[in-house]
């Protein structure tokens, strides 16, 4: 499944209005992510963390992703992989990741597909001004691809501890 196929099936259902929710079938993707490609399907039967960010190098997305980061050993020995997405190209994932010393995919959403299909693009206000940006959201996707948790309007601190725990939760149950 290409991520157009991927993007396109899920934009049909969301088309009426409906968001994903948790025991959804989480849209697969295969995005542009440092020297290939990322994508849920690559995971083979592992848990995966999709989170959706706005913009490289600015405070808050720094923050969550040395979040992440730092907590890697951690999500790797629940058997979760961790994939970034953004609609920022790969030269500034490369910079972005460089920068932070980040060892995990950036997936690079240069369209926006991905985000539709994730119902994370969507309008925003700023000093009375509205625009369309990337809402920071994360989906936990168990190793069968169904959505087990997702946090919409993310606040930074904090959040990372609570995927984690979630995950392990999640890696638990997979083990009884």
């Amino acid at each position: 499944m290409t991520a157009n196929d991927s993007a396109t099936a899920t934009n049909a259902s969301l088309a009426s209005g409906q968001q994903l929710v948790v025991g959804d079938s989480a849209p697969d993707f295969a995005l542009p992510a440092g020297a290939g490609a990322t994508s849920i399907a690559a995971a083979k039967g592992q848990a995966v963390i999709v989170y959706f960010y706005p913009k490289d190098d600015t405070p808050g997305c720094t923050k969550e992703a040395c979040g992440f980061q730092d907590n890697l050993p951690h999500f790797d020995s629940s058997h979760t992989l961790v994939i970034g997405v953004s609609r920022d190209d790969e030269a500034s994932h490369a910079k972005f990741s460089k920068k932070f010393s980040l060892t995990f995919p950036l997936a690079a959403d240069i369209d926006g597909q991905i985000c539709q299909a994730y119902g994370t693009w969507v309008e925003k206000s700023m000093y009375g001004k509205t625009y369309m940006g990337v809402e920071r959201a994360t989906f936990l996707i168990d190793p069968d691809g169904k959505i087990a948790a997702i946090w919409r309007n993310v606040k930074v601190d904090g959040h990372v501890q609570e995927v984690l725990a979630k995950a392990r939760q999640l890696r638990q149950a997979d083990a009884a």
